[in-house]
């Protein structure tokens, strides 16, 4: 099984940037944490991250091509207005999760709508680093149960 974990814009900030929000974790903590998941599912989880809307279009495009079977994305701030994001995941046909650190939804009242979770399988939000494991449960169970048939 081959994943895909998408960051966008100051996710490799964690740590750094507003810790009341984004916990103390920094964002190698994050990449091992995904390393760790990896490894105890016994699935691949190729990471990338990017604070460029075009970069993480074409990731995204890349990954129609190249296997991946699940992604899970936290576009950060591009979640509320890139449609640009939002049409290419929608173009991808797996499963995909969209997950945030914090909850947007109690907070700044452009952060309550998102533009790219329409085009997702579900979306995971204010449950810290958490929500990526959690999604990828998701994701694989999912699959699972779509070979199932």
């Amino acid at each position: 099984m081959k994943l895909l974990v998408i960051n966008g814009p100051n996710i490799n900030f964690l740590g750094i940037r507003e810790k009341e929000v984004y916990g103390k974790e920094n964002f190698e903590y994050l990449l091992n944490l995904l390393k760790e998941k990896a490894q105890k599912e016994a699935v691949f989880i190729n990471t990338y991250q990017s604070n460029c809307e075009g970069d993480i279009i074409n990731r995204i495009q890349e990954a129609y091509f190249d296997g991946t079977e699940g992604i899970i994305i936290n576009p950060g701030a591009y979640t509320h207005y890139s449609y640009a994001i939002r049409d290419a995941l929608a173009s991808i046909e797996v499963p995909k999760i969209e997950v945030h650190i914090s909850n947007v939804h109690k907070r700044e009242e452009f952060r309550h709508v998102s533009v790219t979770a329409p085009v997702c399988t579900g979306q995971i939000v204010g449950l810290g680093l958490q929500g990526y494991i959690l999604a990828i449960d998701a994701i694989i169970k999912i699959l699972n149960d779509s070979n199932k048939y």
